[in-house]
């Protein structure tokens, strides 16, 4: 609606909207007694060119104007006045240059002063305890840009890969190409890096279908970590949730940087591999009460857009020092249209919510999974169509709530994970130690077959479990076999940060083995890695790999790197011979389940005859070839699963899949079953590269090795 047809009482569109002779802009701060917009020349980082335009029309808290001259390039900030009341939330302070909460881009860091770091209080900058550099905060303070919206999409198509054919790569944009040998220099650690044709071939020959990428919304930097001289690597301390993050462009110009962005999505778009944001809207880089700063919405309108208690202090369910409130009709609306945004005008395929949990706590902090934010998700026309996965779980009371996101909602299967791990890893390191004998295979085989205790109802089918055993959070799959205990000492933290139950074994060795020790100790470690992949890649449900697994990357050990812009985070890409074959691996791994559909049902297998000759679409066996009973399904001592998923009844092949947990070789009955007359094998775990399918094998005792994984394709012998 332009602004000669718009009622003068209905405000424009929230943020910096371009129109003839300059801009309109719109922004939500309901306490306020006014709002300018400050205008800056480019260049200007000392603020001395500030030009302040008071917005003077208001409706329903939303302050709004126009701006004469105003076009693409056009540098500005935000000053909010009103009543100081920290009691009742209320934080305004017009020595505070804040961001708009809508800007498409943002130019600069947020920078601080050594009385962040001192935690000292200036009653007369009214309370602020973190002041940025300068008591005006003009000075050294990120701005936001104006930005042409247009952009050369070409012949741009989404590639829709339904979920039940999605393999994720879970990376972070700088962590993939800044040692890659063949992307250009400049290019390394950017948005064009990630799209050069080197990093897309490799994505393409692994079979990945969505890269899923670490926040690349607008973030910045915690004191505490800017005093230990490092920085917020992985990004989740959002600063601007409609503005990418610019230092990872190859340019300095913040429309380049946008623009980049896009060119990005187009190339990848161009050869069928989608593009998933891990979004940031549970909590801010505003961190909480005395010691927070005011960088935009806790200047603009605290009381409306964090969760506060009774006293105004911050209600902390994110484990970051505050939360977003999507109770409030604004927050709920300004999250809509961020996610609107990215999807429409940078055509991005969907979202990775960090602490979901977060997001749908109602009016008294429990978890709705019919919270207003929710069920808008599920009803917004465009927003309904991708792909949205939640992380779902918060730190907050009863936080843990996996299985419990409506559809059409996926969910990281942390049971999944801890399961998988447990059987091939915890397991056996008990077992080496003298301890329990383990904990069997029901949960096991549970978790291959899609978890349907866990999302079976509301017709959300497997593909609603994303099943991984490693991502950015935590060891490595390659660290999971090196390490029992993390090593975090260089994130500053006396090594208190990180997970302590990663239920990992270092096969009796604690970091890389020299060789010295136990020869044999990296050959059982990579097997283990084989095993951890395999898994993941033969279950139910939609697979996701931590980037850099598929060639054995190690973090030496730290499993919470969020701090490491460095060696210990970036892929190094010189891959010796045993990580060329684990490459090898996991390539064959993800054909293999592209060209087997029974690896990649939409649909819980019922257990149920499916065929006149008595067969059913799923079948367990053990160790001697019998139908798995209650008594081996509830003995701990039980190693040994046979996963048999019948295709032929629908036309496809079906597959054996035998899981080996045993530390020892021994024999495995390939079992009897009707309609089936033999097996031909096509991968085994203990092989450090796959081979070509071996020979026809009849239903009966066959040796296998240690700790293994084998894939049998049904056969007919004649």
């Amino acid at each position: 609606m332009s602004p000669a047809t718009r009622p003068r009482d209905l405000p424009p569109t929230l943020g910096m909207t371009l129109v003839d002779g300059g801009a309109e802009f719109a922004v939500y701060a309901g306490h306020a007694d006014s709002v300018d917009v400050c205008l800056f020349d480019t260049g200007d980082h000392e603020g001395r060119s500030e030009r302040r335009v008071p917005l003077t029309e208001r409706t329903h808290g939303i302050w709004y104007g126009f701006l004469p001259g105003v076009g693409p390039g056009q540098r500005y900030g935000l000053r909010a006045d009103g009543p100081w009341r920290p009691a009742e939330g209320l934080r305004y302070n017009p020595a505070k240059l804040l961001l708009d909460p809508y800007a498409r881009a943002v130019e600069g860091e947020v920078s601080w002063t050594p009385a962040v770091f001192a935690h000292r209080v200036d009653d007369r900058l009214k309370g602020d305890d973190l002041v940025r550099s300068g008591k005006d905060s003009a000075g050294s303070v990120p701005r936001c840009v104006v930005v042409d919206e247009s952009f050369d999409w070409g012949d741009d198509q989404p590639p829709h890969t339904p979920l039940a054919d999605t393999v994720v790569y879970e990376a972070h944009v700088r962590s993939l190409t800044m040692q890659h040998p063949e992307v250009p220099q400049h290019l390394r650690g950017t948005y064009a890096g990630l799209c050069h044709p080197s990093v897309i071939a490799h994505l393409k020959a692994l079979g990945v279908t969505a890269v899923e990428l670490l926040p690349v919304q607008a973030f910045a930097s915690e004191p505490e970590v800017v005093q230990r001289g490092l920085t917020n690597y992985w990004g989740y301390n959002t600063l601007g949730f409609f503005a990418p993050h610019s230092l990872y462009a190859s340019t300095d110009d913040p429309q380049g940087a946008l623009d980049e962005f896009k060119g990005m999505v187009r190339l990848l778009h161009a050869e069928g591999i989608e593009v998933l944001l891990d979004v940031v809207y549970n909590h801010t880089a505003e961190q909480s009460g005395r010691t927070g700063a005011s960088l935009s919405w806790r200047g603009l309108d605290n009381r409306a857009y964090y969760r506060l208690d009774e006293r105004g202090q911050d209600i902390d369910v994110t484990g970051c020092g505050n939360t977003l409130d999507l109770r409030h009709a604004m927050v709920c609306r300004m999250v809509l249209d961020s996610l609107r945004y990215w999807v429409n005008e940078c055509h991005v395929d969907g979202f990775r919510f960090d602490l979901a949990v977060a997001l749908g706590r109602g009016q008294n902090d429990d978890y709705d999974p019919n919270h207003p934010f929710l069920v808008a998700l599920r009803t917004d026309p465009v927003l309904s169509r991708v792909k949205l996965i939640a992380e779902p779980w918060d730190v907050g009371m009863h936080g843990w709530r996996t299985g419990q996101f409506p559809p059409p909602f996926t969910e990281w299967n942390d049971r999944f994970r801890d399961s998988v791990r447990t059987f091939w890893l915890d397991d056996l390191k008990a077992q080496s130690a003298g301890h329990h004998q383990g904990h069997g295979v029901r949960e096991l085989a549970t978790r291959m077959a899609g978890s349907q205790d866990l999302f079976g109802s509301r017709d959300r089918g497997p593909v609603a479990s994303v099943n991984f055993v490693a991502a950015h959070d935590g060891f490595t799959t390659s660290d999971l076999t090196r390490y029992n205990a993390k090593h975090n000492g260089p994130n500053g933290e006396g090594n208190r940060d990180g997970s302590d139950n990663n239920r990992s074994w270092n096969h009796g060795v604690e970091g890389p083995d020299t060789g010295l020790a136990e020869p044999e100790v990296e050959e059982v470690r990579r097997r283990s890695v084989r095993n951890l992949l395999g898994a993941t890649l033969l279950a139910t449900g939609v697979p996701m790999l931590n980037a850099g697994d598929e060639f054995g990357r190690s973090q030496g050990g730290n499993n919470n790197p969020y701090c490491q812009d460095n060696e210990t985070s970036w892929f190094d890409w010189d891959l010796d011979p045993w990580q060329q074959d684990l490459l090898a691996t996991t390539r064959f791994l993800t054909r293999l389940r592209a060209d087997h559909p029974v690896l990649r049902q939409r649909t819980f297998f019922t257990g149920r005859e499916v065929h006149e000759d008595g067969s059913t679409d799923l079948a367990w066996f053990d160790l001697d070839g019998a139908t798995m009973e209650n008594g081996r399904w509830e003995d701990p001592a039980t190693r040994t699963l046979q996963m048999l998923l019948n295709g032929a009844w629908v036309g496809h092949a079906s597959l054996l899949v035998v899981l080996h947990g045993s530390p020892e070789a021994g024999k495995v009955t390939l079992p009897t079953v009707p309609g089936l007359t033999a097996y031909q094998l096509l991968w085994d775990s203990t092989d450090e590269r796959p081979g070509a399918p071996g020979e026809l094998t009849l239903p009966g005792p066959v040796e296998v090795g240690p700790t293994c994984i084998r894939v049998y394709r049904a056969a007919d012998p004649t």
